[in-house]
């Protein structure tokens, strides 16, 4: 999966899971941690290889099962002991729905499990060439535009656009959270700087 489509899974899950138990919206914290958890293998595995050499995948530890059932457990539990459960949530839902996310779509496309990408060190995937993290990112979504707005596009990825637009709905009605709370601090910064300016 591309980093959007990573991202709008997490807040989906997230989203509806909390709809579900807690009957609530998620708020900014929740929101930011599920997107977050749901870059989280890329941003340590990503850098590391391409950029950095450390691993010779961009499928190593921070695509691990072995490293992401802890790490979300963790993550879980200073949350919880900081008070911030549903932050710890957000953040091991975003992160463990990334690893089937990176195994899934190759089975609907090719028939096949690419298990050794979640069970590094037990096994590794093919080596990546060394490149840099951002301009990927860039060109992927550029390339991904293309096959999208192509005259016959992948079922898949028309699939996947729809997630990303059935996100960004439930992302309005929730209502839009963290953007909400940007809007609402500038806001107040303004108005305060308003009521200092005519005093």
């Amino acid at each position: 999966m591309l980093p959007w489509e990573h991202a709008a899974v997490g807040y989906l899950a997230y989203s509806l899971l909390s709809h579900l138990l807690a009957r609530r919206s998620p708020g900014a914290l929740e929101a930011l941690a599920a997107l977050v958890g749901s870059q989280g293998p890329d941003l340590i595995d990503k850098p590391l290889s391409w950029q950095y050499g450390v691993f010779e995948s961009g499928y190593a530890l921070g695509h691990s099962v072995f490293l992401a059932v802890p790490l979300a457990v963790a993550a879980g539990l200073l949350a919880r002991a900081y008070g911030r459960a549903r932050v710890g949530a957000a953040f091991a839902v975003g992160y463990l729905l990334h690893l089937p996310g990176d195994v899934v779509p190759t089975y609907l496309q090719h028939g096949y499990l690419p298990l050794a990408v979640v069970l590094w060190p037990v096994e590794t995937a093919p080596p990546s060439a060394d490149q840099p993290v951002v301009g990927v990112t860039i060109d992927l979504f550029f390339e991904y535009v293309d096959v999208l707005t192509a005259q016959d596009p992948p079922t898949l990825v028309l699939v996947q656009a729809g997630v990303i637009g059935l996100t960004a709905l439930l992302w309005l009605y929730d209502g839009a959270p963290v953007l909400r709370e940007l809007l609402v601090g500038v806001s107040r910064r303004l108005s305060d700087g308003i009521g200092r300016a005519t005093n």
